[in-house]
Order: structure tokens, then C-alpha cells, then sequence
């Protein structure tokens, strides 16, 4: 198994790996050509997206600057706003559902180190040899159609937030979401459902 499908699997895998390092190389250069988009090159900025995303929908938008690891492990539905300063550590899959609004500021990570000291270290690493002091893994990142995820928004990997969910601004999601829920605070909890009174 190589180091590319070790990441996409969640194992731990080398991120200076040479297949990530062409990635990210490739992914930089089309980032800055992006962030130096004036607001109306719409047509410009649709050609970047569809170079840079693992795939997207119709309608979709993303306000600069933007920032990513990868980008082709981003996927991304149709109807979909993305505001400015939204950043994407897409070192594993990021999926976002249709007809969703993610506010600015919003961070989303996938990758994953250990929390043992002696585990998250690689024992025997040593500078120059192309790769990373630590060990590193990932999760995956689901967002479900109908969502709005506030300003300021962290999403840690791993979670998966239910169709047409609402995230309150400053929230940290440290675990999954239901469907239909207004969810707020640090660690991210259930405040109400959507249309119903509120929960005990």
C-alpha cells in the first residue's frame, strides 16, 4: 500500500511523501491565481474550481482568499456558498452537500495526530530524510445537503453534520450532528431541533 492510499484509508501515512508534496505544489499555484481574482471574474474563477476540486456541482461559490491543502479531496454539491477566509485541511475527503452556506471564516480538518507524545512521534525520524517529525492520519468531514454552518465555524475530522443542520457561529464540532438540528457552543452541542420546540 502506498502512502496515497494509506491517507485515504486512515491509516498513518507520510504527508512529505513526494505524491503530496506535486499536490500541494500544484494546489499553491492555483490557489494564488484564484485569491488574485477580482470579485466578477466569475467565469475565471469556475475554470480554477474545476482544476483545483475533487469535484463540484453547479452554482458553486467560494469567496477569496481561500485556502487548502489539496483541494481534490474536496466535493462539493451544487447551490453551495462558501464565504471568504475559509480554510480546508483536505488531507482526507471533505464532502458538502447541495443548497449549503458555510459563513467566513470556517475551518475544516481532516488530519489527525495521536494524542500519546510517543505515538504521535516517529521514533526514529530524522531531518532530511522527507518526512514528517510526527505521525499523521485522517477522517473524513461530512456536511449534509441544506446545512448553514456560521461565521467562524471549527469542524474537526471526522464529524459528520446531518441534513439541514445549522451551526451557530464560534462553535467547535467535536462530534457528529443530526438532520434538522441547531447546534451551538465549544464542544458543539444539540440546542433545538429546527421547526419544534426546544429539546430538555
Amino acid at each position: 500500500m502506498d502512502e496515497l492510499e494509506k491517507s485515504l484509508v486512515g491509516l498513518n501515512y507520510n504527508c512529505h511523501d513526494k505524491i503530496f508534496l506535486e499536490f500541494k505544489r500544484k494546489t499553491r499555484e492555483l490557489l494564488l491565481k484564484y485569491n488574485a481574482l477580482a470579485y466578477d471574474e466569475k467565469s475565471q474563477k469556475i475554470e480554477i474550481l474545476e482544476k483545483l476540486l475533487g469535484s463540484k456541482g453547479e452554482t458553486v461559490s467560494i469567496g477569496a482568499p481561500f485556502l487548502c491543502d489539496y483541494g481534490r479531496n474536496i466535493h462539493i454539491g451544487s447551490k453551495v456558498s462558501i464565504n471568504m477566509n475559509c480554510s480546508f485541511i483536505d488531507s482526507g475527503k471533505i464532502t458538502i452537500g447541495d443548497n449549503v452556506m458555510i459563513a467566513p471564516n470556517v475551518q475544516i480538518y481532516t488530519a489527525v495526530h495521536p494524542i500519546d507524545l510517543e505515538e504521535r512521534l516517529v521514533s526514529d525520524w530524522r531531518s532530511g530524510e522527507g518526512r514528517h517529525f510526527c505521525n499523521v492520519s485522517t477522517k473524513p468531514v461530512s456536511i449534509g445537503n441544506g446545512c448553514w454552518i456560521g461565521g467562524g465555524v471549527i469542524i474537526l475530522p471526522g464529524v459528520t453534520i446531518g441534513d439541514g443542520s445549522v451551526i451557530g457561529a464560534g462553535s467547535v464540532v467535536t462530534r457528529d450532528i443530526p438532520d434538522n438540528v441547531v447546534a451551538v457552543g465549544n464542544p458543539c452541542k444539540v440546542l433545538r431541533k429546527i421547526n419544534d420546540k426546544e429539546l430538555d
